[in-house]
């Protein structure tokens, strides 16, 4: 059940009938067990789609994010993406071996640079096709109004978290 507002989705009409308002302000199940679930079935959906050329989704976030905000230093990129320097470095790996990124020198001695080839440029922009078409398919699966709202409650989820970090730090 995906509560948006007043509208309930997911329910039956018979469902949204006997729902008492103590009912729908209490959630039913594990919520990180069901964001997970869906996180992983999104996550499949879109590397079904990028396996066509030999992408993951992951993958094709970094070539994107590098691609933006490049050549940029590991630690920033780490930062902007919400990984760990472990997992950057272990995600990074396969796409320095491919030739699409490279990691060279920074200004110092001690830093180094991500950026990204002229093939990671061309790889990036037949991902992109792959991308657009796993939305597309995804926004037909689920409903583009299903997605507007799913996309609503994760940003303003995130917000709330957001809020909350700067309310420690500060």
């Amino acid at each position: 059940m995906l509560i948006v507002g007043t509208i309930v989705v997911g329910t039956s009409f018979n469902q949204r009938k006997n729902m008492t308002p103590d009912h729908a302000a209490k959630p039913l199940g594990c919520s990180n067990a069901k964001l997970r679930q869906l996180t992983r079935r999104v996550s499949q959906h879109y590397d079904h789609e990028m396996g066509k050329i030999g992408l993951k989704a992951t993958q094709y976030s970094l070539l994107s994010k590098v691609l933006q905000r490049g050549p940029i230093r590991p630690g920033d990129l780490a930062k902007a993406m919400a990984l760990d320097a472990s997992t950057l470095t272990r995600n990074l790996k396969p796409l320095v071996v491919a030739g699409w990124l490279n990691v060279g020198a920074g200004p110092d001695d001690r830093s180094h640079l991500v950026a990204i080839t002229a093939a990671g440029r061309e790889k990036r922009t037949e991902a992109q096709r792959r991308w657009k078409a796993a939305q597309e398919s995804l926004n037909d699966l689920l409903g583009v109004e299903r997605v507007l709202a799913l996309h609503e409650l994760i940003d303003g989820s995130l917000q709330c978290f957001a809020e909350r970090e700067m309310r420690r730090t500060s």
